[in-house]
């Protein structure tokens, strides 16, 4: 029963927050942009072993409890080309140390971009490490993991409806999900999960 009621708050709060959001100016259309994920909300993020592009094996969520984590997951070429698009926002907002007069206002979060590479297309993820080596920002490529497995598992729990769009996740410390969103970036999106890790 108090699984339940956790469950049925965080989903209360997620909504809220919505709803706050789209009073922002420029950000309305929030309100249509994630709720086809709100039934994810209050789980906990399903185990995944990824690497990095060294080969350094990273458990989530075991890896990353202890602070507030964003995921960002693609897999499909179309959807890591929508995924890339959050590269340098989220780096500038969660990564890259704050100087000068807003030096004190750093977040502390575990933040990845997992593409995920499934079925037939196992074989390309080490090439995928190479081209990522050779094209991606040396600051971001830490922040980068490569999943290679099976596929259904995550599309069940997670709600990945759709191949052709990467989906973002918000993990509290103890690695539930309260936010989701999916897509190519926007402000409104990046402003509702700066919402949830602010609060």
């Amino acid at each position: 029963m108090a699984l339940r009621i956790q469950k049925f708050d965080l989903r209360f709060y997620y909504i809220r927050c919505m709803i706050k959001q789209a009073l922002v100016p420029g950000t309305f259309f929030l309100l249509s942009t994630c709720t086809c994920l709100a039934q994810v909300i209050g789980k906990d993020f399903p185990s995944m072993t990824a690497e990095t592009v060294d080969d350094k094996k990273v458990n989530l969520p075991q890896d990353t409890k202890g602070k507030y984590t964003l995921l960002g997951l693609a897999y499909s070429k179309k959807s890591e080309d929508e995924l890339n698009t959050w590269f340098n926002p989220v780096f500038s907002t969660f990564i890259q140390k704050q100087t000068g007069m807003i030096q004190g206002f750093n977040y502390d979060v575990n933040v990845y971009f997992v593409p995920m590479f499934t079925g037939v297309n196992a074989a390309a993820a080490g090439t995928a490490k190479r081209k990522a080596i050779k094209n991606v920002d040396p600051q971001i490529l830490p922040y980068i993991l490569f999943y290679k497995g099976e596929l259904r598992k995550y599309k069940d729990e997670l709600d990945f409806e759709r191949r052709d769009i990467p989906y973002f996740y918000v993990l509290d410390p103890d690695g539930k999900i309260i936010f989701a969103t999916d897509g190519s970036y926007n402000r409104a999106k990046m402003e509702s999960i700066e919402a949830v890790i602010d609060n």
